[in-house]
C-alpha cells in the first residue's frame, strides 16, 4: 500500500495542484493569469463613523460623543449604497439607543429613532424591540403603545420572520400591563402569526384580566363611597366643633360685660327673638315678673357684699 502512495502518486498530486484550469472555491469562474485580483471595496464614511461610535461606547463609555457620532454618520448615509445603508442605519440606531440610556435620556430615544425613520411603520425590528424592552424596563410602556400598534398593523410588516416575536413582546410588555384588553383581542384573533394553541391560551389569560379589572373597578367604586362618606362626616365633625367654639366665645363675651350691661342685652335679645310689644296687655305679666326677677338678683347681690369678713 506504500508502494501506491510512491513518487508517482506524488507526482500527480503535483500535476493536479499545479493546474491553472482548476478553479478556486468560492469563486464563479476559473481565476485566468491575465485578469488583476479584485481588492475589496473600501468601507464607507458611515460604516468608519460607526465603528468609532461603538468604540466610544463600548470602550471609552464616552456616551455623548458616542451619540454625536452617530448623528454624524446619520448625515453621512445618502452616498451609501441603499442596502448597506439600512443595515449601517440599524446598527446607529442601536448604538444611539445604549448611548441615551446611559445618560439617562432614554425618554428621548422614540423620538430620536422617529427622527431619522419619520413613520413608525419603516423601523427595524431590532429598533423597535429595543425600544418596547426599554420604556417597559422604565415603567412606561405608554410611550410605545401607538407606535408599535401601527407597526403591527402595516401589511408590509407582517411577513416578517421577526413579526411574531414582537407581536408577543407587544402583548406581554405593553397591552396586558396597561389593561388594554380590547386592543389585546384584536391583536390575538386577527393575526395570523399564532397558532391555535397560543390564540386560545392568550385568549384566556385576557379574559382572566378582564375579570379581575372589574373586580379592581368595584373595589375602587366602593373605597371612593366610603371616602365620600368620612369627609361627610369629617365636615360634620369641623361643623359642631365651630359651632362650639362660636358658643363658648359668645358666652364668654356675654359674661365679661358688666352685670347691667348683661341685663339690659338679655333683655333686648328676648324681646328680640320672642317678639314681645311692651305696650301691649299680653306682655305685661311677663315684664312683671321679669322685673321681679331682676330686683331678686339685686337683693342677692346686695346681701353677699353685706355679708361680714373673716380674717
Amino acid at each position: 500500500m506504500s508502494e501506491d502512495t510512491g513518487p508517482k502518486s506524488r507526482l500527480a498530486m503535483k500535476s493536479d495542484s499545479s493546474n491553472p484550469a482548476a478553479p478556486l472555491r468560492g469563486l464563479g469562474a476559473p481565476l485566468r493569469s491575465s485578469e488583476p485580483v479584485r481588492a475589496a471595496p473600501p468601507p464607507s464614511a458611515a460604516m468608519v463613523l460607526l465603528e468609532e461610535a461603538a468604540d466610544l461606547l463600548v470602550v471609552h463609555l464616552d456616551f455623548r460623543a458616542a451619540l454625536q457620532t452617530c448623528e454624524h454618520a446619520w448625515r453621512s448615509l445618502a452616498n451609501d449604497d441603499a442596502g448597506t445603508s439600512l443595515e449601517v442605519k440599524c446598527s446607529l440606531c442601536v448604538v444611539g439607543i445604549q448611548a441615551l440610556a446611559e445618560m439617562n435620556r432614554w425618554r428621548e430615544v422614540l423620538s430620536w429613532v422617529l427622527r431619522y425613520y419619520q413613520v413608525p411603520e419603516k423601523l427595524p425590528p431590532k429598533v423597535l424591540e429595543l425600544c418596547v424592552l426599554l420604556y417597559s424596563k422604565m415603567q412606561e410602556p405608554g410611550a410605545v403603545l401607538e407606535v408599535v400598534s401601527a407597526w403591527l398593523q402595516d401589511p408590509d410588516n407582517q411577513g416578517l420572520p421577526e413579526y411574531r416575536a414582537l407581536a408577543e413582546l407587544h402583548l406581554q410588555l405593553v397591552l396586558l400591563p396597561l389593561g388594554c384588553l380590547s386592543e389585546a383581542e384584536e391583536l390575538v384573533v386577527g393575526s395570523a402569526a399564532f397558532r391555535e394553541e397560543e390564540r386560545l391560551d392568550i385568549l384566556q389569560a385576557i379574559s382572566k384580566a378582564r375579570q379581575q379589572q372589574k373586580l379592581q373597578h368595584l373595589g375602587s367604586e366602593e373605597d371612593q363611597k366610603l371616602n365620600q362618606e368620612g369627609s361627610f362626616s369629617h365636615k360634620f365633625l369641623s361643623l359642631m366643633v365651630s359651632l362650639r367654639r362660636l358658643w363658648y366665645c359668645a358666652v364668654s363675651h356675654f359674661f365679661s360685660m358688666p352685670f347691667k350691661k348683661s341685663l339690659l342685652a338679655a333683655l333686648i335679645l328676648c324681646l328680640l327673638v320672642l317678639r314681645f310689644d311692651p305696650a301691649s296687655p299680653s306682655s305685661l305679666p311677663f315684664l312683671y315678673k321679669l322685673a321681679q326677677l331682676f330686683h331678686r338678683i339685686q337683693e342677692a347681690m346686695f346681701s353677699l357684699h353685706r355679708l361680714p369678713i373673716h380674717d
